[in-house]
C-alpha cells in the first residue's frame, strides 16, 4: 500500500481534476425526484462541513507538507490546532467536500463507485505519508498516533484548542482562494444544472444566475490574486 500511497501521491494534482470532472457526468439519481430537497440540503451541510474543518486546520496550526519531487515531505511534526484532535484533518474535510458534492449532484455512479475509489486513493497516500513521517520523526511520530486517531476527529478538548489559539484567516484566505473558488463554482454549477426547480426550469432564469454568480466569484478570485501577488495582503 506504501507504494500505491507513493504513486498516487505523486499524480494526486490530477486526482482532483477527475473526481472532479466525474461529478458531471450522466447517472442514475441518487434522491428520487420527489426527495431531490435532501440531495440539496444534506449535500450542503456535508460538504460546507468539510470546507470548514479545512479552514480551521488552517487558520490555525498549518502544516507546510506538501511534497518534495514527487514524494510526501514535512519541515517539522506538527501536532497542534486541528492536528491535536485528528492526523489528517485535511484530508478528512476534502473527503467530506467530494462526498457532500457527491450528493448535491445527486449521483449514485459517483456515490458507489468515485466514493469508494477516493476513499481507497486517500487510505493508500496516508500510509505512504506516515511512512515517511515515521522515518524521519521516529518514536515522536508513535507517541502521536497512539494519542491521535488517524481518521476519526476527537472531539474531545475541541473546545479549548479553539479558545486558546487565534484563528489567522489572512493565512486561511491565502492558502485556501484557489480550492474555494473551485468549490463554489461546482456548487453553482450543481445547483443550476442538476436542480433546475431552483429556477423554475427556466433556462434563461437559470443562466442569468449562472453568469452572476460566476462572475461575482471570478472578480473575488482574481482580486485576492492581485493582492497575494503584489504583497498588499499578507498573512501574519
Amino acid at each position: 500500500m506504501v507504494g500505491i500511497g507513493n504513486f498516487f501521491f505523486k499524480h494526486r494534482n490530477w486526482l482532483f481534476i477527475v473526481f472532479y470532472a466525474a461529478l458531471f457526468l450522466p447517472s442514475p439519481a441518487l434522491f428520487p425526484a420527489n426527495l431531490d430537497y435532501l440531495a440539496i440540503l444534506l449535500g450542503l451541510i456535508v460538504t460546507v462541513t468539510g470546507q470548514l474543518i479545512r479552514g480551521l486546520t488552517i487558520g490555525l496550526a498549518y502544516i507546510v507538507r506538501g511534497g518534495k519531487e514527487g514524494k510526501p515531505y514535512a519541515e517539522g511534526l506538527v501536532t497542534e490546532g486541528i492536528f491535536r484532535h485528528c492526523r489528517n484533518p485535511l484530508y478528512v474535510g476534502n473527503i467530506l467536500m467530494l462526498v457532500g458534492v457527491g450528493i448535491l449532484a445527486n449521483s449514485l455512479y459517483y456515490m458507489t463507485i468515485m466514493i469508494p475509489l477516493f476513499l481507497f486513493i486517500y487510505q493508500a497516500i496516508v500510509l505512504a505519508e506516515e511512512d515517511f513521517l515515521r522515518k524521519k520523526f521516529g518514536p515522536g511520530f508513535d507517541a502521536y498516533c497512539q494519542d491521535v486517531n488517524r481518521w476519526m476527529p476527537r472531539i474531545g478538548g475541541l473546545f479549548n484548542t479553539l479558545n486558546s489559539m487565534a484563528f489567522n484567516w489572512k493565512r486561511w484566505i491565502l492558502k485556501e482562494h484557489t480550492t474555494q473558488f473551485i468549490w463554489l463554482v461546482g456548487i453553482s454549477l450543481l445547483l443550476l444544472f442538476n436542480h433546475p426547480q431552483l429556477t423554475n426550469n427556466n433556462p434563461e432564469c437559470r443562466n442569468t444566475w449562472l453568469t452572476g454568480s460566476l462572475s461575482t466569484l471570478t472578480v473575488v478570485y482574481l482580486l485576492v490574486r492581485i493582492l497575494k501577488k503584489t504583497g498588499r495582503f499578507k498573512a501574519e
